[in-house]
């Protein structure tokens, strides 16, 4: 079949001519510098700088260029339009190609971006496919596309010259698109929605589309859909089993020592136990070395907190832990240790990037939660899955499981969020979110204390936990 006969051949030298016109006519003024500059502002949000970063469909660059990688890449498939970029933003790569043929030897990315670029695709299912050829296990798809109920206002602002001209687009849905990166391999790792208004108005603009956007009934009518995606199931390539740090903060728990001895079983390429003790009244401090003479055979070492709080126990322990992967289990045993295992084959077969404990899903022993904790924590887990965009059933269990080279890259990176979070458990969450990565809730039975008190204080930290909701409400949802 000759070019000019083949459909999908006509498709794309229509829309090169479409294209390179564009680039060399840029003496057309519209709307679209404030909504590219707030777009920059939601990848900035999602991609940390210093990224191996992949953008497909890049036009002149200015979004790549915007997220300061380590090494970025650019490809389209208008000449005009590379040439630009490459004046622009010298000290990138550019590359003239179709996406529908996407091959770069074999390249990996950190990231590797469609912005605008699925509504005017021949065959997205293929270049989906193509992408998943340049992702490794940690490597992040990120699209954002119009959504169909945008086609009538976006025609007209185009008839009235506000808005620059396309070729007939591709109108998808989220579900669609959903679809199309589950038959390429990919699980979905959060979405959102962006735009309500797409003109720089000042007040208006920041009011509606960092705001009100995000908010029912608004959300409904929002412009663009971003999703962002993994490959399924991947695991992380090793040379061998991990070796896997347990980490135990202690608190007035010396009756519960011995049994965390003895209970903790072997994972991986071993288990090594890290007791925190934090300024007890009792004898834990004592209770953990003792129990270390008893289990020689047990790889352990025992730290004294000198902070205060769960939080800051968890991340002295995990600062001079040995394994690959961190886990932490509470010491009032009240998750069974013997449930880490599914931890560590949920994270080592890459359902997950971090596996996160539910205390919620089973019926729990009698005494294990007083009523106002429950509902207390049915409340938060409902308002932060709202907030960090991905479902997290049960915010404040205990056990959550994580891959060390990601919590090294959360710590590097905690001063976004600060560290006021005296439960350790928000800077972990808050953290995997801002790193995209996916988080799995693992239900436990959760079982009553047999030795000592609840550390939580139920009001005062409640009013904490309030904070927090405010605190993720303007780092992450109102961006």
């Amino acid at each position: 079949m000759d070019a000019i006969s083949d459909p999908a051949q006509r498709f794309r030298t229509q829309r090169i001519e479409h294209w390179n016109r564009l680039a060399s006519d840029q003496s057309r003024s519209d709307w679209s510098g404030y909504y590219h500059r707030r777009l920059a502002d939601v990848y900035r949000a999602l991609i940390l700088p210093g990224q191996r970063v992949l953008e497909i469909g890049c036009g002149q660059g200015d979004l790549l260029a915007a997220l300061s990688p380590a090494d970025g890449v650019g490809l389209d498939f208008s000449p005009e339009m590379i040439l630009r970029a490459r004046r622009r933003h010298p000290d990138l790569q550019f590359i003239v190609a179709d996406a529908h043929d996407l091959a770069l030897a074999d390249k990996t990315f950190d990231y590797i971006i469609l912005s605008d670029v699925i509504n005017d695709l021949w065959d997205v299912q293929q270049v989906i496919e193509r992408v998943a050829a340049h992702c490794g296990p940690t490597t992040r798809v990120v699209l954002n596309f119009f959504s169909h109920l945008w086609e009538p206002p976006l025609r007209l602002m185009r008839a009235l010259g506000l808005a620059r001209p396309v070729q007939q687009q591709n109108w998808l849905t989220r579900e669609d698109v959903t679809s199309l990166l589950e038959l390429a391999g990919f699980s979905l790792v959060r979405s959102s929605v962006e735009f309500l208004w797409p003109i720089g108005t000042p007040g208006l603009a920041p009011l509606l589309n960092r705001i009100a956007v995000k908010v029912w009934p608004f959300r409904v009518f929002a412009l663009s859909h971003v999703l962002v995606a993994r490959l399924a199931n991947r695991p992380r390539e090793l040379a061998q089993d991990p070796l896997v740090t347990v980490v135990v903060p202690a608190r007035n728990e010396a009756g519960n020592v011995e049994q965390v001895f003895s209970r903790v079983p072997e994972m991986g390429a071993g288990t090594e136990l890290i007791f925190v003790e934090g300024h007890s009244t009792d004898d834990t401090y004592r209770a953990v070395e003792a129990a270390m003479r008893k289990f020689p055979q047990v790889r352990s070492r025992l730290l004294r907190q000198e902070g205060k709080g769960k939080g800051d126990a968890v991340r002295l322990g995990f600062a001079h832990a040995r394994g690959q992967v961190l886990m932490i289990l509470d010491a009032d045993l009240t998750v069974p240790p013997e449930s880490l295992p599914k931890f560590y084959r949920a994270l080592r077969l890459g359902r997950g990037d971090f596996i996160n404990g539910v205390r919620l899903v089973y019926p729990m022993e009698a005494e294990a939660m007083r009523f106002f904790n429950l509902v207390g924590n049915k409340f938060f887990s409902l308002a932060f899955s709202w907030l960090l965009g991905q479902p997290i059933k049960d915010t404040l269990c205990g056990t959550k499981v994580l891959w060390k080279s990601d919590y090294e890259t959360i710590a590097a990176n905690r001063s976004y969020f600060g560290e006021f979070d005296p439960f350790g458990d928000y800077d972990l969450l808050f953290g995997a979110v801002r790193l995209n990565l996916k988080i799995i809730d693992l239900p436990v039975r959760y079982q009553a204390r047999t030795y000592g008190e609840t550390n939580i204080q139920r009001w005062r930290h409640g009013a904490l936990l309030l904070r927090m909701v405010m605190f993720a409400a303007r780092k992450i949802k109102f961006v």
